[in-house]
């Protein structure tokens, strides 16, 4: 869709108040690289080339993917293989992989387009961009989508059992043992390392990092612009401060706070995770949705019910452990929050096929896009060497639960995740001391990269430059009109909008 030209000038402006927060780091020292230092100007826009690469039209395929959520209009997709390093830790420098690409778009200049591992794969992911950016982005770039490594067509991970994932989504947050969940974790654990052996630790950010400059020089550009999408910006921070002298126009969309522990995230995410209830039963409200005014407690009942009978479906069930999950992907994407207020009013009355449907990516795959759960999970414990003992996160957990009745419970046992996994190398990057800037995108109700971390993650970077969405959903690039038209002018014409720029809802 196009974005009105007067859609900025619906943003305000003020200075932000915010302290700034260091990045906390651990691991081993940085290697040896020359960081310029002092403000930087924006990068000027370079024509790509991509001899070494084979690209085909791949429409057809890219839209039955899609499915029935394909965007209208007439799209043209072509795609490619990038080989890249694997890189693993035994064997540094050493091993391919092959990486999946995506272009779309008629411009010079190449936009690499960075998801999240759990999500859905990057190709897809830009296929779907190219349909809510403004015309002129289009035309001035060309959309890299970029399968991750171990995501989509790049070598993905597909090695937690089925009774592993079932076990993981359908585990009940009201359970007052941990024991199951903790067994699905440590199954999923066990056969991962057999299944990958030493490649296991090399799907992580780190090495997805260094796979994006690879990508650049198959580009033959000397500057990587990109947009990275919630912990796909952690990707793209991650090569920043790797390559400094090789970054480009960058607009980060949620990305993840950088200063705080495992745990500590956590609990940020609990409280928007709320806050994006809160909003989402409002909107129910404005649209005169079925759930009305009362989406909060017919939720709760919805759970109650449900542990007391789990609605039968096919490889899984519907279950309280379920149906929070699927509520919990369904407030990340704000163009279905329609879709789950008729799916939880589906479920109330016995159906539970919809919300079901919610969760399916996570547990069920094909060949072109593995079970994301994997993928998610093994590069979620790859970026931290963190581990949490099983009595601490029952602790957290009843705490949670009586603090933030509608996900706290939930998201504290989501700690047990990593601990069964081998704990990876500490990696410390270089500190970023001079960078052009970077846009940073937040939105003020996100259940998964929380507006407050995202700041921080912005004041982190040299020169990041925040754009706040007074919205609710995971994301503000394609949402809000007036955060996609400052991402427009930061790309197409270098315009740096103004820091503390806040967008209306």
């Amino acid at each position: 869709m196009l974005v009105a030209l007067g859609a900025l000038a619906a943003c305000s402006a003020g200075p932000s108040t915010r302290p700034v927060i260091a990045v906390h780091g651990d691991g081993e020292e940085p290697s040896a690289v020359t960081v310029p230092s002092g403000p930087r100007e924006v990068p000027p826009l370079e024509t790509y080339e991509t001899p070494g690469l084979a690209w085909l039209s791949c429409t057809d395929s890219t839209k039955a993917r899609m499915g029935d959520t394909a965007p209208a209009g007439t799209w043209d997709y072509e795609c490619a293989q990038l080989t890249v390093r694997l890189d693993v830790p035994s064997r540094p420098g050493r091993g391919n992989l092959g990486m999946s690409l995506l272009r779309v778009g008629t411009g010079g200049s190449p936009l690499v387009v960075v998801g999240e591992a759990g999500g859905e794969p990057g190709t897809v992911k830009a296929a779907r961009l190219a349909a809510s950016l403004p015309a002129q982005v289009l035309s001035t770039f060309t959309l890299i989508g970029v399968d991750r490594r171990g995501t989509g067509e790049s070598d993905a991970v597909q090695c937690v059992p089925d009774e592993a994932r079932v076990g993981i989504v359908e585990a009940d947050p009201g359970a007052e043992s941990h024991d199951d969940l903790a067994d699905a974790y440590t199954l999923a654990s066990r056969e991962c390392v057999l299944d990958m052996e030493n490649r296991l630790p090399a799907v992580d950010s780190w090495r997805a990092s260094a796979d994006l400059e690879q990508l650049r020089e198959a580009m033959g550009v000397p500057h990587l612009n990109a947009i990275g999408f919630g912990e796909g910006s952690r990707v793209l921070s991650l090569y920043a401060s790797r390559f400094p002298d090789r970054i480009g126009r960058m607009v980060f969309d949620g990305a993840p706070d950088p200063t705080l522990d495992v745990q500590a995230v956590a609990q940020t995410r609990v409280v928007a995770a709320e806050e994006a209830f809160a909003a989402f039963q409002k909107d129910c409200v404005v649209r005169g949705c079925p759930l009305g005014a009362g989406a909060t407690d017919r939720y709760k009942a919805l759970l109650n019910s449900l542990r007391a009978k789990p609605l039968r479906g096919g490889d899984y069930d519907l279950t309280p452990g379920t149906a929070t999950e699927a509520v919990l992907l369904g407030l990340a994407d704000r163009s279905r929050w329609p879709a789950l207020a008729d799916a939880l009013v589906a479920a109330e009355g016995g159906d539970g096929a919809k919300l079901s449907a919610f969760v399916a990516p996570l547990l069920e795959g094909r060949e072109d896009d593995p079970p994301r759960l994997d993928a998610g999970l093994i590069t979620d414990c790859n970026d931290t060497t963190t581990r949490i003992p099983p009595e601490r996160v029952a602790g957290m957990t009843e705490d949670w639960r009586t603090k933030h009745p509608l996900f706290g419970a939930y998201l504290a046992r989501k700690l047990l995740a990593c601990g069964p996994f081998p704990v990876p190398q500490a990696v410390k990057p270089p500190n970023l001391t001079g960078a052009p800037p970077m846009l940073v995108l937040t939105t003020a109700a996100d259940p998964i990269t929380p507006r407050e971390g995202s700041e921080r993650a912005a004041q982190a970077l040299p020169a990041g430059v925040v754009v706040g969405w007074e919205g609710g959903g995971h994301g503000a690039l394609g949402q809000s009109a007036c955060a996609t038209k400052a991402a427009e002018e930061f790309l197409v014409n270098a315009k740096v909008p103004a820091g503390g720029t806040v967008c209306p809802p």
